[in-house]
């Protein structure tokens, strides 16, 4: 899903005739989701337990919504749809980010393996999309993604129902002390500022190819690529942690992402200086991604470990990740 909203929604936005401050606007509305859907759905699976139904609940109940992209209501309409159905997608993979930890148990270095067949998703999707978008009109991309929303909820009722927990009662304050940790508020901050540099490449990335001349489907295999090299990463990155620090890790991975979005900046004609940073993606998303989910489940502990990952999840991905209202033409000039 992630894979065929992210490339090329916005183009469909574009199609539909919107403006470059109207489509910012209505791709904001998955990153202002994911500020509270994670931690109201966090809290309703740490106190009931009941993970998986809460993730069937919401494939069901964001595809229902999404279908209301068929009656194009214009702008504010779409923006209503838009708001419903990502308050309930953006409640699921933070569900599942706690349902394969706690089914990992003490093997949670192997996460990288069981993550990287979202990015195996992802590629397929991407390079799918963009394949038949070759062929057939942009206007029908609603089409392609409908299918794909009842595979979520299909694949949701393949997974064992958990049974449902008594919650045991966390030491008074415990939360609260957690999340002032000067450790935690810095790891926060990271992951913040990581996902701002982000917002404006999930936006406008795609349209800023076609306006260099690149096609749908050579806009698909970008995306896909970067994809690629974090599947690589997620396949090794239980030895980079047996082998470096957590602070060594992040500091490298910040470096990279700033050579990243320097060479896509200003070498955007360069095809294989974009393949490249391309490949860096697996360090600004995958490696970050891996150590940060291993992170608080060691910080936040079997009490808080579901809001923990909501708040992870809406602090950086949510908030850190805005659009970029005001972009006129190439979406670097931000």
């Amino acid at each position: 899903m992630l894979g065929g909203l992210l490339p090329y929604w916005s183009l469909y936005l574009q199609d539909r005739g919107f403006s470059y401050l109207q489509i910012a606007t209505l791709m904001a509305t998955i990153q202002l989701t994911k500020i509270v859907a994670p931690s109201v759905w966090g809290w309703l699976g740490d106190r009931s337990g009941q993970r998986v139904r809460l993730v069937r609940f919401g494939a069901i109940t964001g595809s229902l919504f999404f279908a209301g992209v068929f009656l194009e209501p214009g702008f504010y309409g779409l923006l209503l749809v838009m708001l419903a159905f990502t308050f309930f997608w953006n409640a699921i993979l933070p569900l599942y980010e706690v349902i394969t930890l706690r089914t990992l148990g003490s093997q949670r270095d192997r996460y990288g393996k069981v993550r990287l067949w979202g990015s195996v998703g992802f590629i397929a999707s991407v390079a799918g999309v963009g394949g038949i978008l070759e062929w057939v009109p942009v206007g029908t991309l609603p089409w392609l993604l409908l299918p794909v929303f009842a595979g979520i909820a299909v694949s949701a009722f393949l997974i064992p129902s958990e049974r449902g927990e008594v919650r045991q009662s966390a030491p008074s304050g415990s939360l609260r002390k957690i999340v002032t940790h000067p450790s935690v508020v810095t790891f926060f901050l990271m992951n913040f500022l990581l996902q701002v540099s982000h917002g404006p490449y999930y936006t406008f990335f795609s349209i800023h190819l076609e306006q260099h001349g690149y096609g749908k489907l050579s806009t698909g295999l970008l995306w896909s690529l970067g994809v690629v090299a974090e599947i690589g990463l997620f396949l090794v990155m239980h030895r980079f942690t047996r082998r470096f620090t957590v602070r060594q890790i992040a500091i490298g991975a910040l470096f990279l992402t700033m050579i990243r979005w320097l060479l896509i900046a200003e070498m955007t004609d360069f095809v294989a200086v974009l393949v490249f940073a391309q490949l860096l993606h697996a360090a600004s998303y995958g490696a970050l991604h891996a150590i940060s989910v291993q992170y608080i489940q060691s910080f936040f502990g079997q009490h808080h470990h579901g809001q923990g990952q909501a708040l992870y999840s809406g602090l950086t991905f949510g908030a850190g990740a805005p659009s970029a209202p005001g972009c006129q033409g190439s979406w670097w000039t931000v």
